[in-house]
């Protein structure tokens, strides 16, 4: 489901989970693992987090939730997005997003905890959580769009492409599909030619000025998803969701 591999001073972790990159809760915290331990690795410069397959990420197995009769599949999948979420920003070294296709519900949470974001022409970035009654990750869209437009979007489940946030500045360069690992890589390799020492500490300075504190933001919209569920509101949406979508559709996306 997760690979790592380093090449020079560029560490690669890519998400391959058939068919939609929908993460189960153990996907979740295999992630998050595998971000810090390419992060703790003194050899490693630089991250890019990209996946394989129809788009980047489609947020949480619905169905995994779905076929739970009590509340541990949804506890951990909150607790496993926060662990993703939460490595990829506190990542000791800049992580680069490769965002191709869907970006959804708990992509947003990895592209916008990322330091840079690079993305392909097809590339969609929305939050679908309202249609399944949940909420979650305005927190990091809001990083990626300014905020009537992210309020917008979580309102209407609408979506932005990549060129929208190109030009919100938000996303550094859009790119033809089959240009986006290579050119992932080359923003990787340009920052990976400066001084290890200097970019460490500019990814902490950064962390250490943000406007608000990301982790505790989320934690907090968490609580919302929480009591949408213990109200019996998102059973039923997600119940709606589950007979009026197809197997596999890329709508599966919740945290």
């Amino acid at each position: 489901m997760i690979t790592s591999t380093l090449t020079g001073h560029v560490a690669e972790v890519v998400v391959d989970h058939p068919p939609v990159n929908a993460l189960p809760v153990a996907g979740w915290f295999e992630l998050a693992d595998a971000v810090r331990a390419v992060g703790a690795r003194p050899d490693v410069r630089v991250v890019v987090l990209r996946a394989e397959g129809r788009g980047f990420n489609a947020g949480i197995d619905i169905k995994e939730v779905r076929a739970d009769t009590g509340y541990a599949a949804l506890i951990g999948a909150s607790r496993g997005c926060f662990a993703a979420f939460a490595a990829v920003y506190e990542c000791a070294v800049p992580v680069i997003a490769a965002v191709h296709g869907y970006c959804l519900g708990g992509g947003i949470g990895l592209a916008g905890n990322s330091d840079v974001i690079v993305a392909s022409e097809d590339a969609t970035f929305g939050l679908p959580e309202v249609d399944r009654g949940a909420l979650g990750a305005a927190t990091h869209l809001s990083r990626l769009v300014p905020q009537h437009k992210a309020r917008a979007m979580m309102y209407t489940s609408a979506t932005a492409t990549a060129a929208e946030l190109h030009a919100f500045g938000s996303v550094l360069r859009v790119v033809p599909k089959d240009q986006l690992r290579p050119t992932a890589l080359e923003v990787a390799a340009q920052i990976a030619a400066k001084d290890p020492a200097v970019i460490r500490m500019a990814k902490e300075a950064f962390n250490g000025i943000d406007p608000w504190d990301v982790k505790r933001s989320y934690r907090y919209e968490q609580g919302y998803t929480f009591e949408l569920n213990l109200s019996g509101v998102s059973d039923r949406l997600r119940e709606a969701f589950g007979q009026d979508k197809p197997a596999g559709s890329p709508g599966e996306a919740e945290e």
